[in-house]
């Protein structure tokens, strides 16, 4: 196929302030690498972050988005497995040395020189982007392009953030009702657990939408549910929420922080933890955690619920994570 020597793209070029809209040199595949004609991205509340300069690693000028759908549109040398057109998905963790202990102790998430897609790689919020063959998902037929987006990071950190409960967890506590929650909410209900969901409070629009998915109660994150949780998951990037979900665990309860990043956790008292309740966090993901995710979304038939908006409506998009008014996921669709 002919290629373009150029592209159009979303380009934070200083901290804290709006993309703007750019064209840029065609990037090229290096030796292990695919150039995907992008087709949709996720609007991650990650990318907030990095925008809003919470997460300032990034060098700049930098594209973000890393929930990223896209056809094979160029092989670099030595690529295997992957053809011309071939639809995959692209995840924040985007290259990893698999040199280090936790690499080779397959705990690569962790790995100590990892690169991440649109953080400290460009990303998605473009019309192509390059990445690493190892750490692309082919993905369910099941999916349309815009539907498949918000699985690449909504649902594979929320993935492993949900099997961080544990095997036996049975009532386990959504803290942030958005992209992530209501795919998790749908997998664990698949496994005929129950699912509390917790809002900002006082926002009836996110509880009902929770009560469509069928969740066992719905109500404001600043009151106990109605019993003791097993587990609760924190989506929202609210340190508050950890002693507010440490005491409505159970005794040897979970509190898992899915995000990654989080205001200052308040001071509680220890008898809120003690009985052996935890508090845990949730880094990144692995390409496992990809394979997992893509086989449970297509056995419980999850329904991804997304907003698109087009390229140059990034900002607005990102607008809308930030101030929590989107039912489900922002999805860009690059035309």
């Amino acid at each position: 196929m002919t290629l373009p020597p150029t592209m159009r793209a979303m380009v934070l070029e200083k901290p804290a302030t709006p993309l703007r809209e750019r064209h840029l040199p065609l990037p090229r595949p290096a030796a292990g690498e695919v150039l995907l004609t992008v087709a949709t991205c996720g609007v991650c509340r990650t990318d907030l972050h990095i925008v809003d300069n919470e997460l300032n690693a990034a060098p700049l000028p930098l594209i973000p988005g890393h929930e990223i759908v896209g056809r094979v549109a160029a092989l670099g040398h030595g690529v295997t497995g992957l053809q011309i057109g071939d639809r995959v998905g692209v995840p924040w963790l985007g290259r990893t040395c698999g040199e280090c202990v936790y690499c080779q102790s397959g705990r690569e998430n962790l790995c100590d020189a990892p690169l991440f897609t649109g953080y400290t790689r460009n990303g998605g919020y473009a019309e192509y982007v390059v990445a690493d063959q190892r750490f692309t998902f082919l993905l369910p037929d099941e999916y349309d392009d815009l539907h498949a987006a918000p699985l690449l990071c909504a649902g594979l950190i929320g993935y492993r953030t949900y099997c961080m409960a544990g095997p036996t967890a049975r009532r386990i506590g959504l803290y942030g009702f958005g992209a992530a929650a209501h795919i998790v909410a749908q997998l664990a209900l698949f496994e005929g657990r129950e699912i509390y969901a917790f809002t900002r409070p006082g926002d009836q629009a996110a509880q009902l939408f929770a009560r469509k998915l069928g969740v066992t109660w719905a109500g404001d994150s600043d009151i106990m549910p109605p019993e003791r949780l097993d587990a609760a998951l924190i989506f929202a990037p609210v340190g508050a929420l950890v002693p507010l979900a440490l005491r409505a665990v159970d005794k040897g309860g979970r509190v898992v922080c899915g995000g990654i990043h989080m205001s200052d956790i308040p001071a509680f008292p220890y008898r809120d933890l003690w009985e052996e309740r935890s508090i845990v966090s949730v880094a990144n993901l692995t390409r496992n955690d990809g394979l997992g995710l893509m086989r449970a979304a297509a056995a419980a038939k999850v329904r991804t619920v997304a907003v698109p908006f087009s390229l140059k409506q990034a900002n607005e998009a990102l607008a809308c994570v930030r101030e929590g008014r989107l039912e489900g996921a922002a999805v860009l669709t690059i035309d």
